[in-house]
């Protein structure tokens, strides 16, 4: 069936692909961390590349240091845009299946219905630009591939906001979380059994497709869920962004409309809910 190329393999989406891999032992898998898989040396991924021969390749590997991407706006380029301009080359001539993973700071977080993959593009922070310039380098290279935009991810790997809340709850007697940027959360394994999904399927239509748990919440809400499951007794305040000043701006309204995977994929999309218990087994 071939060898599936997972970048990013020690982020949480590579550790969740790892952990799914067990079940689809029909393909060899080649985990490539930052050791392998060199994103910001061009050069040097070239020759990786070359090496491993992957039939398919599962970019989850990113810059996503969203506030210091403000200030390392040549590196987050090179890893998001110019790493993905190389691979998405690579994977055209050498007729490989490449799956991009991108993100919804991609807009501006000026609307007020859920995004579809046809809704315009408008990043307000150097880490969305990078990822918007990868995106369109990656159909431009190979319109083959495959993007997946998604958002607010978390997983029992990795560091993310569902781990950062769950060690302050338990550290503090009250929080304040913003309550004016909306969206809503993908659990990474999620996420990766839905690469495996399209990866399986006969189906294979490029394109960028949205996939994010279902739900539209606030990162507010998204911590009293947290509060909620993991029985914390810490109180949590909700709190404009205004009062949590941060060096990238944020969008306020980032939500994704998920019809076109599943109408193409007949994917089962949980709510984020359901997805956020399993931190909590």
């Amino acid at each position: 069936m071939g060898k599936i190329l997972v970048t990013g393999a020690s982020g949480q989406l590579g550790s969740e692909l790892a952990v799914l891999s067990t079940q689809y032992p029909q393909y060899e898998w080649f985990f490539g961390d930052r050791t392998k898989i060199t994103l910001d040396n061009l050069e040097l991924l070239n020759i990786q590349l070359n090496e491993i021969k992957p039939d398919i390749i599962l970019n989850g590997g990113a810059y996503t240091a969203v506030d210091k991407a403000e200030t390392e706006k040549k590196l987050a380029f090179t890893i998001n845009h110019l790493a993905v301009e190389l691979i998405a080359k690579y994977a055209s001539e050498n007729n490989v299946k490449l799956i991009h993973v991108s993100t919804d700071y991609v807009f501006d977080g000026t609307s007020s219905i859920a995004l579809d993959e046809e809704a315009e593009t408008n990043p307000i922070n150097v880490y969305g630009e990078s990822k918007r310039a990868g995106e369109i380098a990656c159909l431009r290279e190979n319109s083959d591939s495959i993007i997946l935009r998604t958002s607010w991810v978390y997983s029992k790997f990795g560091n993310n906001f569902v781990k950062t809340m769950q060690r302050l709850m338990q550290e503090r007697d009250s929080i304040n979380v913003v309550n004016d940027q909306i969206g809503s959360p993908t659990y990474a394994a999620d996420l990766a059994q839905a690469m495996i999904d399209i990866i399986e399927s006969s189906n294979w239509i490029p394109g960028i497709y949205n996939y994010s748990n279902e739900g539209e919440i606030s990162w507010y809400e998204f911590a009293l869920a947290i509060k909620e499951l993991g029985r914390y007794d810490c109180n949590v305040g909700g709190i404009p962004s205004v009062s949590y000043p941060t060096p990238a701006k944020r969008p306020e309204f980032s939500l994704l409309d998920k019809k076109k995977i599943r109408d193409v994929y007949n994917l089962d999309i949980p709510n984020y809910k359901e997805s956020l218990k399993k931190i909590f087994i």
